[in-house]
């Protein structure tokens, strides 16, 4: 849930200044951007409930659309990875509008020189962007390891934690004990160990990012 995201956004972002506001302009990138970005502005409440119709294994568009007859959110076997690919479009804008501001500061030098030298788009790509703006990518893998980590809106919306607990995580499960069960110093001491992980983690991330610098 942070390489994928981090992944997919750095390649959009690379396409979208590096190809498509050459070719179609920096306006046609803007409009692409904001449209990757649109799910980071939608209430998770609002933006579940659709993904429950579409996932809806009676009358869903998802299933109508492919040609399959599956439970994406009764099934155990994929309920997690159905709610992991709505979690990574959730997610996808902000790495894209993170890394497209990263490259509008690497110098476009380095580019001409390596087209002219011959380098394809993926050399250019592997060799100059991702060496050029890893502390944006540091970034954005912290900050979709947290979102990760802390998620509970999709999981509220969409399963419950459920079926069965194929879908528990740990901030929902303490919001179950804490206020369903009441059963109140289980819920918080989660939510505690919840929050000292995610303090260990950023201090692991900016240990590895000050070293990298």
């Amino acid at each position: 849930m942070a390489v994928v995201p981090t992944a997919i956004g750095l390649v959009l972002a690379a396409a979208l200044f590096d190809y498509i506001g050459k070719r179609f302009g920096p306006r046609t990138a803007s409009a692409l951007r904001a449209a990757y970005y649109l799910p980071q502005v939608l209430p998770v409440a609002v933006a579940g409930v659709v993904w429950g119709w579409l996932l809806h294994p009676s009358y869903g568009a998802v299933n109508e659309l492919l040609g399959l007859d599956l439970d994406w959110l009764g099934d155990p076997d994929l309920a997690l990875a159905t709610v992991m690919a709505v979690m990574v479009w959730f997610q996808l804008g902000y790495p894209v509008v993170i890394f497209m501001a990263g490259l509008q500061r690497v110098d476009p030098a380095y580019y001409e020189a390596a087209e002219i030298d011959g380098a394809s788009w993926f050399r250019r790509f592997w060799h100059i962007t991702i060496p050029q703006i890893r502390p944006e990518i540091f970034v954005v893998l912290l900050t979709c390891t947290i979102a990760a980590l802390k998620v509970f809106g999709p999981i509220f919306v969409l399963t419950r934690g459920g079926p069965g607990n194929a879908t528990m995580v740990p901030s929902y499960f303490s919001y179950l004990n804490f206020f369903q069960k009441s059963n109140v110093g289980y819920g918080s001491a989660i939510a505690t160990v919840l929050a000292l992980i995610i303090i260990v983690v950023t201090f692991l991330f900016l240990r590895v990012q000050e070293r990298d610098r």
